[in-house]
């Protein structure tokens, strides 16, 4: 269905952004019948969201809750579709605001939840719903809000261009952790650390939907990848990585050594503005949502100029770098570093061949073909094996056919914030994306 059947009319988008702000306006302020009280937190926006489905890639359910009146979540043309979001904690809530788009429920539910996958409890049913933006008092408390449509109004499913949860966080409001004080150090780097989860021969970018047609891979950050994965279901699971609110999926070959599978050191995925210069670096924009990315050659058949992949050894630099596996002293550690490609086309979150919509960077600078610089993500993996190299394989064969694949699940309001602070600005972030 194309988006432009679904799109509200000129006249109804003006109608509803000016009613948007004039509801925000007015939600400064709650008033009874004399007197005038501090309204509730907006808990929503930029939280973790999942749907039971997306209509297509550009009405995924984050754009619910990204404060943005021009983007919306759009459900599947069907009945029973829900849109769920995690406060983070424990939460009085006590209004919900629905800004629809045409396609809107005339009856639908508002449910809380402590864990959001059972015991919901329904806090607001609305029958003979209009659509526009309707502003709803609420009673209840949970960690997840759900709002669950019962009937859409329309052949379609059902669109909201934002989702609002107010109320208020356990313990009152919250404040924002101060970074912690200390020298600044100018390199544009934040990072997630995401230990081995599980195994599987799937890959979701490459074989979606196809079990077991992939060789073996690597799992590591979200623990439900499989060959079903998609954003929705990304959104939804859980990170083993530290931050945890990276639900983002990391995959590669299994690494067998004499054909025993070896299981890697917990890997550090690095988000770096490396590569381009500085000027380029300020500008910088956030990893889209449900971007997937594959780097390296999984079918190459020997070491040239387009092996990204290198081997070293951990704690022996007088061992050269090398495009295949490297013969390590013994205390050392065999390494691979991976760089992924740092330039996207602005349009597509992946492509045929799962590499076209990225190019590397080329004079410092991104291509007219790739204008839009993101961060570039370096994978550094470590395994616990040195000395001869020769019973070392890859699931995809020899050292040069190292890849990886990425399936970007961040959180779009953490992602924009450690590219704000750590990227642009050329400063050093840990894993809780501060300095």
């Amino acid at each position: 269905m194309a988006l432009t059947i679904r799109r509200a009319p000129t006249r109804w988008r003006g109608l509803f952004a000016g009613l948007a702000i004039a509801g925000l306006t007015a939600s400064a302020l709650y008033v009874g019948s004399n007197t005038a009280v501090a309204a509730p937190d907006l808990l929503s926006q930029g939280a973790t969201v999942a749907a039971s489905s997306s209509e297509n890639g550009g009405t995924l359910a984050p754009a619910a809750v990204d404060g943005n009146l021009g983007t919306r979540w759009s459900s599947a043309a069907s009945d029973g579709q829900w849109l769920r979001v995690d406060l983070g904690s424990t939460s009085t809530v006590s209004q919900v605001k629905l800004t629809w788009e045409n396609a809107y429920a005339s009856s639908y539910r508002i449910q809380t939840s402590a864990n959001g996958a059972d015991g919901w409890t329904t806090i607001k049913t609305v029958t003979g719903g209009t659509g526009g933006v309707e502003t709803l008092a609420v009673s209840g408390s949970g960690r997840y809000v759900r709002i669950e449509g019962i009937t859409r109004a329309t052949q379609y499913g059902i669109s909201l261009w934002e989702f609002q949860v107010y109320g208020t966080r356990a313990g009152g409001p919250t404040t924002t952790t101060p970074p912690p004080s200390g020298p600044i150090v100018r390199v544009a780097e934040f990072l997630a650390s995401c230990p081995f989860s599980h195994r599987l021969p799937d890959d979701p970018i490459v074989f979606p939907s196809l079990p077991g047609a992939s060789h073996m891979h690597a799992f590591f950050g979200n623990t439900s990848t499989n060959a079903n994965s998609n954003i929705n279901t990304l959104l939804a699971a859980n990170s083993n990585c530290s931050p945890s609110l990276d639900l983002s999926s990391y995959w590669i070959p299994d690494f067998y050594n004499n054909n025993q599978v070896v299981v890697p050191d917990p890997p550090t995925f690095y988000y770096l503005g490396e590569g381009v210069r500085d000027d380029v670096i300020a500008r910088i924009q956030p990893l889209p949502l449900g971007l997937r990315i594959v780097a390296g050659n999984a079918k190459a058949t020997a070491p040239d100029a387009t092996t990204i992949s290198r081997w070293s050894c951990l704690h022996a630099g007088q061992v050269n770098p090398s495009k295949d596996f490297v013969e390590c002293p013994a205390g050392t550690e065999l390494e691979s570093y991976l760089d992924f490609p740092q330039c996207w086309n602005g349009r597509d979150l992946d492509s045929a061949d799962h590499k076209s919509h990225m190019a590397y960077p080329v004079n410092g600078d991104c291509p007219s073909t790739h204008p839009v610089p993101v961060p570039k993500l370096r994978q550094v993996v470590r395994y616990p094996v040195n000395g001869n190299p020769a019973g070392f394989r890859l699931a995809s064969g020899a050292g040069f056919t190292m890849h990886g694949d990425f399936f970007n699940a961040w959180p779009e309001a953490e992602m924009a914030r450690r590219v704000r602070d750590c990227i642009n600005p050329i400063i050093k972030c840990g894993v809780d994306g501060h300095p």
